[in-house]
């Protein structure tokens, strides 16, 4: 089993500091005894999480996705707002289909400005992972807000992208089927979105 031990820069600081001044004092001694002991304590120590871990692969698995999570979080937390802006002005009953296209058209343009160089640095495997998220944190099935928000043919383009890359855009997300991103999603704070419990 594996611990994960995360130790506070200025607890790690302060042993080394404390250490320094002990081995010239060390040094100096002309003969320490087997009573001489050094006592440092840590505060701020926390355990994090204990796993067990079929094999190195698994585990190396595993650390891979959280670090590629942790570099996609800025961008899915920007499409979660996007959405919700999104949908929240779509929802207005006196907004006629020309100011429809031209606010979505708008947001579009704000993200690619803001992001495009970005996200094309993203391997396949953090598209899909952002993907999946996206899915997870709206609830929705990806396909359809592409079908809505944009168009058919964009829906049919980015699904046939997906497809290649082993993912499905017109499935819900199963919080079951993904126990290694939930863990690192709610070890991140980000926990299982409220509306999962009431589809059960």
């Amino acid at each position: 089993m594996d611990i994960v031990f995360y130790i506070n820069m200025r607890s790690l600081l302060v042993l080394f500091c404390l250490l320094s001044v002990t081995a010239p004092l060390a040094a100096q001694s002309s003969a320490p005894g087997p009573d001489t002991m050094l006592m440092v304590r840590l505060d701020n120590v926390n355990v994090v999480s204990s796993r067990l871990w079929a094999n190195d692969t698994a585990r190396y698995q595993y650390n891979q996705m959280r670090y590629y999570v942790t570099t996609i979080l800025p961008y899915l937390n920007e499409a979660v707002r996007l959405f919700t802006e999104i949908d929240e002005r779509l929802n207005d009953p006196n907004l006629d289909r020309k100011t429809r296209k031209a606010f979505i058209s708008g947001q579009e343009e704000l993200v690619r400005i803001r992001f495009e160089e970005k996200i094309r640095d993203l391997n396949t495997t953090q598209g899909v992972l952002l993907m999946k998220l996206i899915a997870r944190q709206t609830g929705l099935n990806i396909y359809q807000m592409l079908n809505d928000f944009k168009s058919p043919v964009a829906a049919v383009r980015w699904q046939a992208w997906a497809k290649m890359n082993g993912f499905n855009l017109n499935r819900k997300y199963h919080p079951s089927d993904e126990p290694d991103l939930e863990h690192i999603m709610e070890g991140l704070g980000y926990p299982l979105p409220v509306f999962y419990a009431r589809n059960e």
